[in-house]
């Protein structure tokens, strides 16, 4: 059985409509319910997650990764199956943690799991051995019986034991959260954009205690906007808009690119993408940093070499213009399949 088990989670916020004020009070005297909006955040999702496994969701703010763990932590209820006859059995949601059903055994869940969310949420005026300790007593158990599990991350904060959280620096509170999800020793381990906002080197250490974790047979689940951690987890899974675009692991994500893609880079760089955008060789077209990302749409150009593509793509007088064949990344893939996404529904 894999440690994590999902099957067409969906969930949907309910917002009410704007009016304006006078309709909104005449309402209310009337005893007119208002209407709500549904928002769509998990689009029916399915995925597996193996024991001892990092496993990676990858995309932007507001694709739905952090609906996504706090469904998966037991803090919030995903949306009831709509499907009551046995013929659409295969349609029913079904989520397992280590072979827990969500909704009928939530507090073992719990008593599994540990979570980081992406904001700092322990007590700021509690110092740093304080909240530990707190956190070892919720779950009956004292910082020094597991002391072993959170060795290797607490040394490093533990100079600072008598420092107050909200006195700590960015990694050093990712570290005492960390060391909080750890203490009661989880089977499976929730992480919620644990680097953003850290520091280059604190993000470096802290994906170095991750593969330390896994060694001990710990499941991660870890979310990021960062594409460039995605070839650090075993398994992604890229999310856009409440949906899972690709499951696989980031070195086959890559191998499916197909397009040959160029960079291209020159003075004018902002007039430079809005021409390319405009040119019917081009199929995509995407600034990544100072350089653009390029696809074309014939097959017969890409047999060309790289500066009969630049006359090719150039028609206007542009100075110090380099194009070069590159290979992608997963943020390229991640934009390859966005835009086939968005082709589709239109």
């Amino acid at each position: 059985m894999p440690s994590i088990l999902v099957k067409n989670l969906s969930k949907t916020y309910f917002i009410q409509k704007f009016v304006p004020p006078p309709v909104r009070i005449y309402r209310k005297i009337r005893g007119i319910k208002p209407k709500l909006q549904g928002i769509p955040a998990l689009k029916k999702i399915s995925f597996e997650v193996n024991k001892g496994e990092i496993f990676g969701i990858i995309g932007p703010d507001g694709a739905g990764k952090t609906t996504l763990f706090r469904i998966l932590t037991t803090l919030l209820l995903p949306d009831e199956s709509s499907s009551s006859s046995q013929s659409d059995h295969l349609s029913q949601t079904t989520i397992q943690i280590e072979n827990y059903d969500l909704l009928a055994d939530f507090q073992q869940i719990r008593s599994i799991a540990g979570y980081m969310p992406g904001k700092f949420s322990l007590y700021m005026d509690l110092t740093v051995e304080e909240n530990l300790t707190f956190f070892a007593t919720l779950f009956n158990t004292t910082i020094e019986e597991n002391y072993h599990l959170i060795k290797d991350i607490y040394q490093q904060i533990e100079p600072f034991k008598d420092r107050k959280a909200g006195a700590l620096s960015g990694g050093m509170k990712q570290k005492l959260a960390l060391s909080c999800a750890l203490i009661h020793k989880p089977k499976v381990l929730f992480l919620d954009e644990p680097t953003t906002g850290v520091d280059p080197v604190s993000r470096k250490e802290f994906w170095e205690m991750l593969f330390r974790l896994k060694k001990q047979e710990i499941t991660i689940l870890v979310s990021t906007p960062y594409m460039d951690e995605a070839s650090l987890c075993d398994r992604i899974a890229l999310i856009n808009n409440g949906e899972f675009l690709d499951i696989d692991t980031p070195q086959n994500i890559i191998a499916k690119f197909s397009d040959s893609l160029y960079s291209v880079e020159g003075d004018n760089m902002y007039k430079l993408l809005l021409n390319l955008r405009k040119n019917p060789m081009v199929k995509t077209c995407f600034a990544f940093g100072d350089t653009l990302h390029v696809t074309l749409i014939d097959e017969m150009m890409r047999q060309l070499d790289d500066e009969m593509i630049k006359n090719c793509l150039l028609e206007d007088d542009y100075k110090n213009v380099v194009v070069k064949k590159i290979k992608p990344n997963i943020e390229d893939c991640y934009m390859n399949l966005t835009n086939k996404l968005m082709n589709n529904e239109q």
